[in-house]
């Protein structure tokens, strides 16, 4: 059975349903007319209205409120008087005499007209009801179906988007070290964790060689998109410029040189970039405006490298300098992104480097792999699994045995220009 057929079937249920709910109403006020009269009326006005009435709605309903409905009432009144005769028409046509027959056409006129003048009021003011009815329905559907179409839609695009978005979060992905470089001498652990599919930090460990190893970490301003197209510029710009001769510092002016000429107003990239060299057991690092990594040592004892310069796409002149660092055994280095100090209760309150300090210290004894999940994991436990902003880490771990004193950090005589 076809969809119209099966609806048209439908439609006469419900007119059936009409009809004796009409009759059981006049019966109940003592005026019982025929059966076979209501039912006559009722078939012949709710589908003569009915087609008319939901065809001009369907076909008039994107006019405006006050024309449809206007147009539509007008035109349900002059029909009425016509649907009505047509109607008293075939009851009196259904109606048979007492002699057996059926009315002639000599006295079906007469009659007719007399009944016609006598009987007119409640079929045609159920039949305004019932059209109005009908045109409020398909008005309502009609606006329901566009609505629908609209929902539908929306909902593709938006689908699209999230496909978009994942296929975009799986392009950052790939932008990340997908294997981190073993180094002798050092354990190494990286983690990225965006607030939203895609975001704008960064972290990398570029091999050089067998005892050297670029070391970065970086968080563009913003999220979503936007973040994530400037931080993969960054990621294109460091890896253009970062080699095993190239000094941090001059890493990080070429970088801040094309991020200036490029940039959109207002927004900044803070970046720090190292060279491990495991062999001398030495990392030379420019930090350019980014968060002090945490530097711990084999007793707990922490502080905070103090060394920092400029934001990267702000000061195109800015003058980047170099700093070393000498690590021994037992030491940890800890960078990370504001994402972990930042995340924060629903109250307000946030992880800050207060926390991050104890919770680093709390999880010394923890290979590098271990410590940075437990964190993780503590910042994530303490915001209620609602970051705010990317959270990412690096841990570099010191195994091998030197003869310096713990992390003794010094600064090289030159400096690099942007020019």
């Amino acid at each position: 059975m076809s969809k119209s057929l099966a609806r048209f079937f439908r439609q006469q249920q419900l007119y059936l349903g009409f009809a004796v709910a009409i009759y059981a109403s006049l019966w109940a006020i003592g005026e019982p007319p025929r059966l076979r009269t209501v039912l006559i009326y009722t078939f012949s006005l709710a589908n003569m209205g009915g087609f008319v009435m939901e065809r001009f709605g369907r076909r008039h309903v994107e006019e405006k409120a006050w024309r449809f409905w206007s147009s539509a009432v007008s035109l349900l009144v002059a029909l009425t008087p016509l649907m009505v005769a047509v109607s008293t028409i075939l009851v009196f046509w259904a109606d048979p005499r007492p002699n057996g027959g059926r009315f002639q056409f000599a006295s079906f006129h007469p009659l007719f007209w007399r009944y016609l003048e006598t009987s007119w009021k409640f079929p045609a003011v159920a039949n305004v009801m019932f059209g109005i009815g009908i045109l409020m329905k398909t008005y309502l559907e009609c606006r329901n179906q566009k609505l629908q179409t609209v929902v539908d839609l929306q909902s593709a695009e938006r689908q699209k988007q999230d496909s978009d978005l994942e296929r975009a979060r799986e392009i950052q992905q790939g932008l990340l070290p997908k294997e981190l470089p073993a180094v002798p001498g050092y354990d190494l652990a990286g983690v990225w964790e965006p607030a939203r599919t895609v975001g704008g930090d960064y972290f990398d460990l570029i091999r050089f060689s067998e005892n050297r190893l670029g070391v970065c970490i970086a968080d563009v301003v913003g999220k979503g998109v936007a973040a994530a197209l400037l931080m993969a510029n960054v990621q294109a710009a460091l890896r253009a410029f970062a080699s095993e001769t190239a000094s941090p510092s001059w890493v990080c002016s070429r970088v801040n040189s094309v991020l200036c000429a490029n940039i959109a107003t207002g927004k900044f990239v803070t970046l720090f970039y190292g060279v491990l060299d495991s062999e001398r057991n030495l990392l030379r690092y420019c930090n350019a405006g980014h968060l002090r990594p945490l530097l711990i040592s084999e007793t707990g004892a922490t502080r905070q490298l103090d060394d920092n310069s400029a934001l990267l796409g702000v000061f195109p002149d800015w003058k980047f300098k170099d700093s070393v660092l000498e690590l021994d055994a037992g030491d940890r280095l800890v960078l990370y992104t504001d994402g972990i100090t930042e995340a924060a209760r629903p109250d307000g309150e946030e992880f800050g480097e207060d926390r991050l300090i104890a919770s680093a210290q709390g999880l010394k004894s923890c290979p590098a792999a271990e410590f940075k999940q437990q964190l993780l994991a503590q910042v994530k436990q303490f915001c209620d699994f609602q970051l705010s902003d990317d959270a990412t880490l690096i841990v570099i771990d010191a195994l091998g045995r030197t003869q310096g004193r713990h992390g003794r950090e010094f600064h090289e005589a030159g400096a690099v220009s942007a020019a």
